[in-house]
């Protein structure tokens, strides 16, 4: 009584799951989640530390601090392109 009874009918639940679809949602947690610890880690050093803040650093802590931030920047940005680049098939139907 439990056998498929036609053809739209299926046993096994993941037959009915999109992977690719969780491979999208895990690029974009990926890519959310790189961007909001790269944010803490700058705005802790920059504005918590005051390696940013011209009235509150030395001119080296202030110079080291903005080329980390532009170098880390760069970084973010290649890492993102390198996750993004491949582009996804069109979903079945």
């Amino acid at each position: 009584m439990d056998e498929p009874n036609g053809p739209n009918e299926q046993n096994d639940p993941n037959e009915n799951f999109d992977w690719k679809l969780l491979k999208f949602f895990e690029k974009i947690m990926r890519t959310v989640f790189v961007f909001l610890f790269w944010m803490l880690i700058n705005i802790f050093f920059g504005l918590y530390l005051g390696f940013g803040v011209p009235e509150e650093s030395t001119p080296a802590r202030l110079t080291g601090f903005y080329i980390w931030l532009g170098l880390t920047t760069v970084a973010y940005v290649y890492l993102v392109w390198r996750l993004w680049r491949n582009k996804m098939p069109p979903p079945d139907r």
